[in-house]
């Protein structure tokens, strides 16, 4: 009989967080609607970043379709978003879910909102991020800092 023991209990945390981000930009509530709805122009702004390699993209824009982007960070782990659309109000707001994966990892699920209205020169982004950040990887603290990252990166591409 052995008397090797195998720890067989594992250690699993969650972390949830919230956050908002307020954007307005300088364009009009229809360019900056098709710069989210229409797949080609989202490719341009959303995860454009020139340090990632994608190897899957893709963006089915309506209720239960799918967004997939794969790949590697540079010198760095792979990463792999997957989202479904779950509501879409023309011009108004999309809804969405999101999974994240690093180095084949599953980091967290959340949900997002965004909201676009039009302002005064011109129009007003709220996007809202609930999330469940898994197994101590991530507190969600990042994650903001990430979409204010992306949100710059539209910024610029809105400015061209």
């Amino acid at each position: 009989m052995s008397t090797e023991t195998t720890d067989t209990t594992a250690t699993s945390s969650v972390a949830h967080a919230t956050f908002v981000v307020d954007r307005t930009f300088d364009a009009p509530l229809d360019r900056v609607w098709d710069a989210f709805a229409v797949p080609e122009q989202h490719a341009q702004w959303f995860g454009s970043d020139p340090g990632f390699t994608e190897s899957e993209a893709s963006d089915d824009f309506r209720v239960g379709g799918q967004a997939v982007q794969d790949g590697q960070w540079h010198d760095g782990p792979t990463s792999r978003y997957v989202a479904t659309y779950t509501d879409i109000v023309e011009r108004e707001r999309i809804v969405s879910t999101y999974d994240m994966w690093v180095g084949g990892t599953h980091l967290s699920t959340s949900l997002t909102t965004t909201e676009l209205t039009a302002v005064e020169g011109g129009t007003r982004l709220t996007y809202t991020e609930q999330g469940v950040f898994l197994d101590g990887q991530e507190d969600g603290s990042q994650r903001e800092a990430g979409f204010q990252g992306i949100f710059d990166m539209l910024a610029e591409y809105l400015a061209r």
